[in-house]
């Protein structure tokens, strides 16, 4: 096939250092709590700031793009990235990811319609005091802290294996 190593790109690394491969960061670590070591999957640093520049091309505070169009767009890449890192340790980092979005949302929105805050509050809460997501008719800013973080998908004995005898019995 022609295939070489390259030697810039290949390295032997410790697994207590950890190393990057396809945007996740896996290392080796104790366990909060205990004296057991294991290994973690996190997400690396590149990734996340890949798509906050991401959500800040999409969400420039001077731009006059529809807000159905920005939300669409923001919804497109947050929902994939997402689902692409869910199988890591995640869920902090999910979590500031929403964070980030909304608020880079909400001061495009704020120096679009020349708003103060008391504005964005009366416009984004409800009479009892909760928070809506921005919304443009039917499209709603996506949260990804809710993604559900599915680690630890063992599959061991339903991988199929061509090697083991099937026993006809």
């Amino acid at each position: 096939m022609g295939l070489r190593l390259s030697p810039a790109k290949t390295r032997v690394a410790s697994l207590s250092d950890g190393f990057d491969f396809l945007g996740f960061h896996i290392q080796w670590r104790p366990k909060r709590g205990t004296n057991k070591w294991y290994v973690y999957t996190f997400i690396a640093d590149r990734p996340i700031r890949s798509v906050k520049a991401k959500i800040r091309a999409l969400t420039n505070r001077t731009s006059q793009q529809d807000l159905g169009y920005v939300l669409t767009g923001l919804n497109l890449v947050m929902r994939g990235w997402a689902n692409y890192f869910k199988h890591a340790v995640a869920k902090r980092a999910f979590g500031a990811l929403a964070h980030f979005a909304w608020w880079r949302v909400i001061r495009m929105v704020m120096v679009r319609h020349h708003w103060s805050w008391k504005d964005v509050r009366r416009r984004f809460t409800t009479p009892d005091g909760k928070w809506r997501r921005p919304a443009a008719g039917d499209i709603e800013l996506f949260d990804m802290a809710k993604v559900t973080v599915t680690r630890y998908r063992w599959r061991g004995n339903t991988i199929p294996n061509p090697w083991v005898p099937v026993n006809h019995a």
